[in-house]
């Protein structure tokens, strides 16, 4: 896959299909769009291609309040796994901001991505106050030799899947849901760094990462997870809580791993929050702590043995 980010001079070099919007979370409706422009740009031989503006962290903190679904990095990986030609992150600027929906058609689609098919969801709006809508682009698609794919949204138990209903469920630590309406479990990465060592000395060794800071966080506490480190696969109980440092707190990810005890320090861990298992509490020792740490891997091994191990994303 190629991407350009940063810049909006680019062109492609023939034509494409392309589907548009803000693809923060890669959920099953995003998923939709995307499947639906890798089929269409086999059977057509044109360029599949997503396009999405490149919003900085700062702005969907303050806007949304309680950080991303997915780091542009992480959205790249994934998209990286699929079979998509481009991946255009185009940065939200002022002449952008202010850009008429017809203007963006004839330069961004039309000019710069030489769109041959667009495939976008019902309530897609771009362009200056969010004027152009799938009906302008089907105007404008007749003038300027582009169809237009508006695709139903996908739902689960009855209503629309939406980043803004996942984000709720993250919040609400109901990770199970969160997984079903994203299509693959939430995670959290990072690199594996040195922790207290209170694990190693208890014989229950952890992994410890520490939490992307732009990222949305589910409720402190414990959870059962499945965890990637390289090409291996460990069934997990996780801690996720505040950590002291020299210079004040930081998030912490704490992970036991079942049946490893490798040394992984320096290596990438993905953290694939299944299932929240208990709240944070404070333990009278450290034997009542190593009870509970061996009754919760109890549990995560008995709900991960009918999990299954297959990862969509």
């Amino acid at each position: 896959m190629q991407y350009s980010t940063g810049t909006t001079e680019f062109t492609l070099d023939r034509p494409s299909v392309v589907t548009l919007g803000k693809f923060d979370g890669m959920h099953k409706g995003h998923q939709k769009l995307l499947n639906r422009v890798l089929e269409i740009s086999q059977e057509r031989n044109l360029l599949s291609v997503l396009f999405t503006f490149d919003v900085s962290p700062a702005v969907i903190l303050k806007n949304g309040g309680s950080g991303m679904l997915l780091t542009n990095e992480e959205r790249r990986d994934i998209l990286c796994r699929s079979r998509l030609d481009w991946l255009v992150e185009c940065p939200f600027e002022k002449s952008l901001m202010h850009m008429e929906a017809e203007d963006f058609v004839r330069d961004m689609l039309v000019k710069r991505l030489r769109a041959a098919m667009l495939v976008v969801g019902p309530d897609f709006r771009f362009g200056h106050q969010r004027k152009g809508t799938p009906e302008l682009l089907k105007r404008m698609g007749a003038e300027y030799g582009f169809s237009v794919e508006v695709l139903d949204k996908e739902t689960y138990k009855g209503e629309e899947i939406s980043s803004t209903r996942i984000r709720e469920a993250v919040l609400q630590g109901q990770m199970d849901e969160v997984g079903r309406m994203l299509g693959f479990p939430y995670f959290l990465s990072g690199e594996i760094i040195h922790g207290r060592q209170l694990g190693r000395k208890l014989g229950i060794p952890t992994t410890n990462l520490r939490a992307d800071g732009r990222r949305l966080l589910p409720p402190f506490g414990v959870y059962i997870t499945r965890n990637i480190i390289g090409d291996r696969d460990f069934g997990g109980i996780t801690n996720i809580g505040t950590k002291p440092t020299v210079n004040g707190e930081f998030v912490g990810v704490e992970t036991h791993l079942f049946s490893c005890n490798m040394n992984l320090y320096g290596e990438n861990e993905r953290v694939e929050l299944l299932k929240f298992l208990r709240k944070e509490k404070k333990f009278n020792s450290v034997e009542e702590l190593k009870r509970q740490i061996l009754a919760d891997e109890e549990e995560g091994r008995q709900y991960i043995s009918g999990y299954g191990t297959g990862r969509n994303i």
